[in-house]
């Protein structure tokens, strides 16, 4: 049985005896302790007219642990965000030339952004973060690599490298310009090279931080017992509420892609109760709740979720979990919303067409979602990119090509090591289609294995499959 993250194994109990002597030992290491502490006291009071105790440093203001967060890459608290936002406003007013301040402000709105899914944050962070290039040109990593955060967030991954590169090589020694690094290497398929930043961001720099990285990187090489390791120590070192929430969310991601329901609301909702902002960790809930059959409050979970971040890859989601249920309208009312919100983010420099693509796929036009998907391919070359394109590709008719875009978003050989349900089912409609029934019939188990709940709609389709392939699908334990 794999350990929670919410409630960590001790150390194995002593035996009786041991318990003893211990106890003894320690009740005389105290006694000498004390004694040794009341005569050094007592010694020193003689020498002083008074004795008082020094006074503990002010607690930082919501600003200063924003600021901390923000310069160090770990998640900040909104209310922190906002903060930190005003105070570095009123400072670029006073001091207009300040490089440093407009870099943080830049910074801060990009993760704004990031966390509201308001994408009109985005301008405003890259005007103040090429203001900070402007007054100070020279010997600037924190603005560039604010860029990089930047383009990360608006999915552009090869200018997420362009800059983080750049930062690099001011700065091959400072550990922040790392963690961009490695999410633009993810972003355009280049698993060795993000490997390797994140050796290197780990022989520069221990922490939180750095662990929830290399959670990531192991969750895509497939190694989900070290990724659950990486986010446990991650989440017990976090020092702020926010941070710790932001690792409970990642951890029941974890959870719900093997299909541990029960694991996975249990950290989704203690993120929530930690951080009332977690939205990412709400929609989860609504995840897991659907898979659970408590429909009512999954709903409930998503509209929030979107109502605070109205992320289109949430009203996916919601949409399709409505379709699930039969109510047709509803659904139809959250794709609408979806490309409404794509449109909106294309406004803010934000590349929607991975989640317009899906959902073009499997509810739009094969057509669109190919020609879509095919610019994606070409401008990033991910694995999320070769799934998605595989299925519209299936969609469309093209099972021959669309195969092999599967097999590179399944193969460890070219970089597909992540363990995802719905790439398995992917690849084994396209089997089946392509009359390769035996791979057909693994790829098939294989997803219902690693997540039997993984879509509410998929997840029938490939029990049926399964059934007309001579195997009727069982709801075995999810594999590692």
């Amino acid at each position: 049985m794999e350990t929670s993250l919410l409630t960590p194994d001790g150390p194995a109990a002593p035996r009786p005896a041991a318990r003893r002597r211990r106890r003894r030992v320690l009740l005389w290491a105290v006694a000498v302790s004390v004694a040794g502490a009341a005569a050094a006291a007592a010694g020193t009071l003689a020498l002083l007219p008074e004795h008082r105790p020094p006074a503990r440093p002010p607690a930082p203001g919501p600003e200063a642990v924003a600021r901390t967060a923000v310069t160090a890459g770990v998640p900040a608290a909104l209310p922190a965000l906002a903060a930190l936002i005003g105070e570095r406003e009123r400072l670029v007013r006073a001091r207009p030339r300040d490089g440093v301040s407009w870099a943080l402000l830049g910074t801060a709105y990009a993760e704004q952004g990031r966390q509201t899914a308001d994408v009109t944050l985005y301008p405003k962070a890259e005007r103040a973060l090429r203001r900070s290039l402007e007054v100070r040109p020279a010997a600037n990593p924190q603005a560039i690599e604010g860029l990089s955060a930047l383009a990360t967030a608006r999915r552009d991954f090869p200018e997420a490298k362009k800059w983080a590169e750049e930062a690099r090589s001011l700065a091959p020694r400072r550990w922040t310009v790392y963690p961009p690094l490695i999410d633009a290497y993810t972003g355009l398929g280049d698993y060795k090279a993000g490997r390797a930043a994140l050796d290197k961001l780990m022989e520069l720099r221990k922490g939180p931080a750095v662990m929830a990285r290399a959670a990531a990187v192991y969750r895509d090489r497939g190694w989900r017992e070290d990724a659950q390791a990486q986010l446990y120590d991650a989440t017990a070192k976090a020092r702020q509420p926010a941070e710790r929430a932001a690792y409970l969310e990642r951890a029941g991601q974890l959870a719900w892609e093997r299909g541990e329901r029960e694991d996975a609301l249990r950290h989704f909702q203690a993120a929530v109760r930690l951080d009332p902002y977690q939205r990412a960790a709400l929609a989860g809930e609504g995840r897991a709740l659907a898979a659970l059959g408590r429909t009512s409050e999954a709903l409930t979970a998503y509209q929030v979720a979107l109502a605070k971040q109205p992320d289109p890859q949430y009203a996916l989601e919601l949409g399709e979990l409505y379709e699930s249920l039969g109510l047709a309208q509803a659904a139809r009312v959250q794709y609408e919303t979806l490309r409404a919100r794509v449109r909106q983010d294309e406004a803010g420099g934000v590349d929607g067409d991975l989640v317009l693509g899906r959902f073009e796929a499997d509810h739009g036009s094969a057509r669109t979602a190919v020609d879509l998907l095919r610019a994606e391919w070409r401008r990033q070359p991910g694995i999320a990119v070769a799934d998605a394109l595989g299925w519209a590709l299936h969609r469309a008719g093209q099972d021959t090509e669309a195969l092999r875009f599967a097999a590179v978003a399944t193969d460890k050989a070219h970089g597909g090591g992540v363990l995802s349900a719905s790439y398995a089912y992917h690849r084994g409609m396209i089997e089946r289609e392509l009359e390769k029934y035996a791979p057909a019939r693994r790829h098939l188990r294989d997803a219902l294995r690693i997540n039997p709940y993984f879509s509410p709609l998929a997840v029938p389709v490939a029990q049926s499959a399964l059934a007309t392939l001579g195997e009727v699908p069982g709801r075995a334990a999810p594999g590692a």
